[in-house]
Parts: structure tokens; sequence; C-alpha cells
């Protein structure tokens, strides 16, 4: 009979995950956040380059794009929905193209939009990985 992962396990199998190489969507990122007020999870998409280093540049000026600080960027398209499911079908069923290239980006952002949801449901505070 299989055992049941421990908490602690699936920490470390998460974390040592995370450390491999990620590849960036060349169709933009996405900026997740729960608005309590208005019961909606909001997804905000903008646009990036990538330059030959893989990492994010801005497709204006070819700057490389701060983690922290810097001037804020107006997303490209705002999604809201009251669940992870909503918002998941709006990018992808969208009347625009979907605004993802790559499938591991689109796992990584439905784990983390149910991630939001759970928060919203319980009233907690959400933070994006």
């Amino acid at each position: 009979m299989a055992q049941t992962p421990s908490r602690r396990s699936l920490e470390e199998l998460d974390h040592a995950l995370s450390q491999r190489f990620i590849h960036l969507d060349p169709a933009g990122y996405f900026l997740i956040r729960v608005d309590a007020g208005a019961g909606e999870l909001v997804v905000e998409h903008y646009l990036n380059g990538i330059d030959e280093r893989g990492l994010a540049t801005d497709p204006e000026t070819g700057e490389v794009l701060a983690c922290r600080g810097g001037e804020p960027r107006q997303p490209r398209a705002v999604f809201r929905g009251r669940s992870a499911k909503e918002v998941g079908i709006q990018l992808t069923e969208g009347e625009v193209q979907p605004p993802l290239s790559r499938l591991d980006h689109a796992l990584y952002l439905g784990r983390e939009l149910q991630k939001a949801e759970a928060c919203l449901v319980q009233n907690l505070p959400y933070v994006q990985d």
C-alpha cells in the first residue's frame, strides 16, 4: 500500500522543483491578486520581451525588468472573476487570443489561481509564487 506523503516532504519537493531553470513565456507575464472587497480574483497581463540570457525585458526599451521597484507598468489586459475556473476560462476561451504560449505557464497559472481562490474564500492574504 502506498504511503501518503507528509506535508514536509511535499514542501521539500516543491522547493527542489522551484530551483530549476524556467523558460519565460514570450506572450507575457501575469500578476495575480485578491480583491476581497469585490470578492474577486484579479489577474493583470503584461507584455515582455526576453533577452539572450532568458530575462524578461521591457518590450519598448529592451531594459531588464526589475522584480521589485522601478516604474509602474500598465497591464495589457485585466481579468476578474469570482473563482479560479471563471478567470481560467477568460484566459483560455476569451474573445482575444489567449495571452499564453507555454503549457508550463498555463499550469502554473492554474495552480496560482486555485491558491488565490482558497485565500479569497478563507479570507487569508494571498502571495503569488
